[in-house]
């Protein structure tokens, strides 16, 4: 599932640098490093709830 997470991530990182998505904070193309902080987060977060579980 964390696989699958992070090549969506990654496409839409893509696609933030190829053309703005417009959603509030993404207005620039150089905003696509917010994309990759929020992608580290939810998957560190994947990753620690699946040790738990």
């Amino acid at each position: 599932m964390t696989k699958l997470f992070a090549l969506v991530i990654c496409g839409i990182m893509l696609i933030q640098v190829i053309k703005p998505l417009g959603w509030p904070g993404l207005r620039r193309r150089g905003d696509f490093w917010k994309l990759a902080l929020l992608a580290m987060a939810a998957i560190s977060l994947a990753a620690v709830l699946g040790h738990w579980a």
